[in-house]
């Protein structure tokens, strides 16, 4: 089965393209990371898939409830989010006045298209299915707590929480664990697994933590200068001789 497929991916910004002739799939339950050196088109990529960036050729398709796979392609990001492709962001962020748990059900209040009454519904709005999210991501304890005190890696699991209200078929992780201790990198990547793996979910992830990587994803791609280089599995990807003459370096023999 795929969950995401991606033919022929093409985005220029004047003189430079950007991402040039991308194809891949993504299987339900799989974690594929995107890896390239800096410039190398990663976001560009990520954003094309989520809707911020239309592509100048190519299509972006994705299963349905029922398997049929749906064109997406230039769709607004509300519209795919609703569709259901999540997405969390290299620097998390939250409603710091609200508390964890109201967090939650902003992001519920929009998946059941109530998000006019945000102001006077937040707080009431499916209390059992926000309690519920957050106890998959590790926060119930701190469900009462103001979002703005939260240390950096709980406010990751919370930013989880939310990207999860929709029920996605597709996680887009941008950079999940920057600015995480080694320890919380581990524990949040292997939460992502555990909920792909148990919800049929697929994840598709970028990280320049290569043990993150190397330890996280079932496949990985590699991208230069906006071109697919490489895929395969973490072992192929280590030995491949391109990848490491630019980008991964001797050093990770």
């Amino acid at each position: 089965m795929t969950a995401l497929a991606v033919h022929n991916l093409h985005k220029r910004f004047g003189g430079i393209e950007a991402v040039a002739d991308v194809s891949f799939t993504l299987a339900p339950g799989e974690l594929l990371a995107l890896i390239g050196p800096n410039g190398a088109g990663k976001s560009t990529c990520f954003n094309m898939l989520n809707g911020q960036l239309r592509p100048d050729a190519g299509r972006v398709l994705l299963a349905g409830p029922d398997g049929t796979m749906d064109d997406i392609t230039g769709l607004p990001p509300p519209a795919i989010w609703r569709l259901g492709v999540g997405r969390t962001f290299q620097i998390a962020a939250s409603f710091a006045s609200m508390t964890v748990r109201e967090n939650v059900q902003m992001a519920l209040l929009s998946h059941h298209r109530r998000i006019w009454r945000v102001w006077h519904a937040a707080s009431r709005h499916a209390p059992h299915a926000a309690n519920a999210l957050l106890a998959r991501v590790g926060m119930a304890a701190q469900a009462d707590r103001p979002a703005g005190e939260l240390a950096y890696g709980d406010l990751k699991r919370l930013e989880l929480a939310v990207a999860l209200a929709n029920t996605p078929r597709l996680l887009l992780m941008d950079e999940p664990t920057a600015g995480m201790a080694p320890a919380e990198r581990a524990a949040l990547m292997a939460l992502a697994r555990t909920i792909a793996r148990t919800d049929g979910m697929a994840v598709l992830f970028t990280e320049h933590d290569m043990d993150t990587v190397f330890t996280t994803a079932d496949r990985i791609l590699v991208l230069n200068r906006g071109t697919l280089i490489a895929e395969g599995t973490p072992t192929e990807i280590r030995a491949n001789p391109e990848v490491r003459a630019v980008y991964l370096g001797e050093n990770q023999a």
